[in-house]
């Protein structure tokens, strides 16, 4: 290996990181000597996670490379747009306070699981396979992409030279980081990755906390970030159509020779106009938040109601600094760039001191780079590999615990723990290649990380219908419930099919669909999100009151309406007035940064 460049990182940057690896390789043998062979301790960490370890887990698996990176990117190029997501901590109170109560009740291991248990096995079966999809071709495909712009920025002179093949940064760093992950997945189990999580998330809130002082410092104060950013970069509530623009009920999209849209239909505005972000937003929040494997799986391993809630709360708590520690950093990096006050990221900004997307998408590696003291730069990097880590380390987990305990105990009910346990790894091995496979792909890739950011929103909505009809609207029956996923998921997939080719640039598709064609309108239209949500709505209200009604002893404790005297007692005896002081203490917060950030 040899340097292409002089380094980025100093002697004393690599020993802060290497001392925060052999951190990490401490806790994963701390795991692993811990564990027991059976499919609780494997999948669920025995069902005895704290409520703060339950809580960071949470963060940490959300807050991903690629959540870093994207959000400083956004937060360069659109402001706080993205905010909104992050505000979704009042999702995480929907867990707590609606969500967990039915979880602890079933004892589950899985979201399909549940679902089996409040409607049918097809239901679960159908979740299991596109919850496994997703999961393979968004988050494995986002991380890594994340993760190559890291270590070009950060780590550009790294390259290794086999039989005459010149291997770069991206494939050395993402090689290593996947294979490190998903050995401590395979051998550690869940309690592997919150645990490592738990130490990532403390790294990740100091560094990142640094990162955003020092940035304010170079540049002068909030004030001047104000100033060189304008109202209009730090507003949420973004018009309908922009300003200038004449808006139509017609399916148009006019420009001038300047190429500047000048007439264009409301539902095309792709600036995050507030509507979308008002209603499409919690869509995806509410589902990924409140039954998305990925994320609800740490709560289910709390031995008790109580503990799952608590942590469910940490983890809305935790959700409130991202809008500080990731996208604020971003628009401090373009102010930076357009003042002249950081002049080695000045291509940042064009000619028409607009941010330029493609410089603006590593604003948070470059601050890392240009502003942060040797040491603490070493540790911001530490932290951003290891949010890598820790992402890729959610979805190996999750990978097999899905296809684990939805399809292989399915198809064999009588294998043994060790049994489970030893498919769970192998499933996580699986899940390894697939990554490794993946690099190549995502390396040569063009706007894939807004591209997989939005297959959430295709394939969310008929998840989020069912869950959520389904624990308050007793009547809907199995029919209703797997009619909505497989129509809801007919019309996502659609969508991606359609999008794929221009989003990805492919070959005849650079310029996109023809003007005026029902593929372009279709390309184009920025609430789909919403529309597939009231069709499988529809779909499953209208199935379920056309076929019989449920059997409502079987579905006892998993709906609002079939939940027992016993069952809300126990409910109302897992909480305090503090889970509640704190909740209201969030949903203030929340509150305070809409009506602050409001332009």
């Amino acid at each position: 290996m040899a340097p292409a460049s002089a380094s980025t990182l100093t002697p004393i940057d690599w020993l802060a990181i290497a001392l925060y690896f052999a951190l990490l390789i401490g806790v994963a043998t701390w795991v692993v000597r811990k564990n027991k062979d059976n499919a609780t301790d494997y999948f669920l960490a025995g069902r005895n996670l704290g409520w703060w370890v339950i809580g960071a887990s949470i963060f940490a698996s959300n807050i991903g490379s690629e959540h870093i990176v994207g959000l400083a990117g956004s937060g360069a190029t659109d402001g706080v747009a993205l905010a909104h997501y992050e505000l979704h901590a009042w999702c995480l109170l929907v867990l707590a306070w609606v969500f967990v109560p039915f979880y602890s009740r079933a004892l589950v291991f899985t979201m399909p699981e549940f679902l089996e248990r409040r409607f049918s096995v097809p239901s679960r079966y159908v979740l299991s396979i596109m919850s496994i999809v997703t999961f393979i071709v968004s988050k494995i495909a986002v991380g890594i992409f994340a993760g190559g712009v890291v270590f070009a920025t950060l780590l550009p002179e790294v390259h290794m030279t086999i039989a005459g093949t010149t291997i770069n940064s991206f494939w050395i760093g993402s090689v290593a980081v996947i294979v490190l992950t998903g050995l401590y997945t395979m051998l550690g189990g869940m309690r592997a990755v919150v645990y490592n999580d738990a130490v990532q998330v403390v790294v990740l809130i100091t560094g990142s906390a640094c990162l955003t002082f020092y940035g304010l410092h170079r540049l002068g104060g909030w004030g001047e970030l104000r100033h060189y950013c304008g109202s209009e970069m730090l507003n949420l509530w973004r018009p309908i159509t922009p300003a200038g623009v004449q808006s139509t009920w017609s399916p148009v999209l006019e420009t001038n020779a300047a190429g500047a849209v000048t007439k264009q239909a409301w539902y095309f505005n792709g600036n995050f106009p507030w509507p979308g972000m008002l209603i499409c937003a919690p869509i995806i929040g509410l589902w990924y938040w409140c039954t998305d494997q990925y994320i609800v799986q740490r709560a289910l391993g709390a031995p008790n109601e109580t503990i799952a809630r608590r942590g469910s709360i940490f983890a809305a708590f935790l959700k409130l600094f991202p809008v500080y520690l990731f996208i604020i950093p971003g628009l401090i990096c373009f102010a930076l760039a357009k003042s002249g006050k950081l002049p080695e990221i000045a291509s940042m900004v064009g000619a028409d001191g607009k941010p330029v997307p493609a410089e603006a998408q590593a604003a948070f590696p470059l601050m890392v780079k240009y502003l942060l003291p040797p040491g603490l730069r070493g540790i911001v990097v530490a932290g951003l590999l290891s949010a890598l880590m820790g992402s890729l380390a959610g979805v190996f987990n999750a990978c097999s615990t899905l296809f684990t305990v939805d399809l292989y105990q399915k198809f064999r009910p009588l294998a043994s723990q060790s049994e489970l346990v030893r498919m769970g790894r192998i499933a996580t091995a699986v899940m390894i290649l697939i990554s490794l496979a993946w690099i190549p792909v995502i390396q040569g890739a063009h706007g894939l990380y807004g591209y997989l950011q939005s297959v959430q929103g295709y394939l969310a909505p008929p998840i989020f219908v069912v869950f959520f009809f389904g624990v308050f609207w007793k009547r809907l029956n199995a029919q209703g419930c797997l009619w909505a996923m497989v129509v809801g998921f007919v019309i996502g997939g659609f969508r991606m099919v359609v999008d794929t080719p221009v989003t990805m640039k492919l070959a005849g598709f650079e310029s996109g669909y023809a003007p005026g064609s029902f593929l372009w309108i279709v390309n184009n239209f920025q609430y789909f999100s919403v529309l597939i949500t009231v069709v499988s709505a529809v779909v499953m209200v209208v199935m379920s009151y056309a076929t019989a009604v449920p059997d409502y002893g079987r579905i006892k404790g998993l709906t609002f309406a079939t939940a027992s005297d016993a069952d809300r007692a126990r409910t109302r005896a897992s909480w305090e007035k503090k889970d509640v002081f704190f909740s209201a203490f969030i949903l203030a917060c929340i509150l305070s940064a809409y009506i602050y950030f409001s332009g």
